[in-house]
């Protein structure tokens, strides 16, 4: 792509991202330009932190407050961001940038830099699970990118990969959901959060099996519907829950309902084998379901409830990044 297409491409973004509305009825979209983006439960600051975006996510605005955006996201999760956090733009503009070349961040962290040199200014910071477009140009050992909102600048060739080739090599199979939940090892816990930046217990999992190609709802007690469930006898000794979990379970801790009544989820990891699993509780940490080990977890008497997702595919509650509408354009 030249120079005077990316000029093209980068004001026709900027444009879209712009326009306002007249017709309140007609529904009005954007993409997420910020490395992780915020988003609460009310329109301010101090509300609580209810779910992170990674950048290059499409979302739906449904209602303004001031500088704030009410969004619903493909989680989907609905709750508030700042109007600065996203690129504002018609149905038309978002098939088009969803349909637009991109990259996917593949570092844990790196930077979009205004010019091909770490000398220049910073644009943003960009993390893991980000996505950007590809405008084509390339310069030494760095790619140029362009962000929903129209702003263009150079990211290390080494921290990301084609959007599409990466989608459709992912292999979320026991050893890569391991290897990809390891890379999370020491970071801190932080309610609402999905990046690298800070994850809570389903952010982290979703996380996970995002960089794998799978999309997971946002919540535990949303994760655990999905999948085919591992039985597990929640009176049982700890020694005889684990006994049908294989790498890569989903093991949920909660209250089990009685009589009839639903079980309460409080919290998610995903099982290693040999008794130990992996979560983010306090940090992304590594903890044994077996009493008398040196990091035996105090809660796992709450261990109720194990789910397979691994060999589902397009079935049971989970999709497949290439097949959803938010991220590739379907037949």
């Amino acid at each position: 792509m030249d120079s005077t297409a990316i000029r093209t491409l980068a004001a026709a973004f900027m444009l879209l991202s712009s326009l306002q509305y007249a017709n309140a009825q007609e529904k009005r979209y954007g993409v997420t330009v910020f490395s992780a983006n915020f988003l609460r439960e009310e329109a301010d600051f101090t509300a609580e932190l209810g779910n992170q975006l990674l950048m290059g996510t499409p979302v739906e605005i449904i209602e303004n407050e001031s500088y704030w955006r009410k969004v619903t996201s493909p989680d989907p999760y609905t709750a508030w961001c700042v109007d600065m956090s996203i690129a504002e733009m018609s149905e038309e503009g978002l098939q088009k940038y969803i349909a637009s070349p991109k990259v996917i961040c593949t570092a844990d962290y790196s930077k979009i830099f205004t010019e091909a040199s770490r000398k220049s200014q910073v644009l943003s910071d960009f993390v893991m699970g980000d996505i950007a477009i590809a405008t084509g140009r390339k310069k030494g050992g760095w790619r140029q990118v362009m962000l929903a909102s129209g702003q263009t600048g150079f990211v290390r060739k080494k921290d990301v990969e084609d959007f599409r080739k990466w989608a459709d090599t992912r292999i979320p199979d026991a050893e890569h959901i391991v290897a990809t939940a390891k890379e999370f090892l020491g970071v801190p816990y932080q309610w609402g959060g999905t990046s690298i930046k800070g994850v809570d217990c389903s952010g982290f999992t979703r996380m996970v099996w995002f960089m794998n190609g799978i999309l997971l709802p946002r919540n535990a007690s949303e994760q655990a519907k999905i999948g085919t469930e591992v039985p597990v006898n929640h009176k049982a000794p700890l020694q005889e829950r684990i006994v049908g979990l294989q790498e890569g379970d989903l093991v949920f801790f909660g209250t089990a309902g009685e009589n009839g009544e639903k079980d309460r989820i409080s919290h998610v990891g995903i099982y290693l084998g040999g008794g130990k699993f992996i979560h983010a509780s306090r940090i992304v940490r590594i903890s044994s379901l077996l009493p008398g080990t040196e990091d035996f977890y105090d809660l796992s008497e709450n261990f109720i409830k194990a789910v397979r997702i691994i060999g589902e595919g397009n079935t049971g509650g989970t999709v497949s990044i290439t097949s959803s509408t938010a991220y590739f354009p379907q037949p």
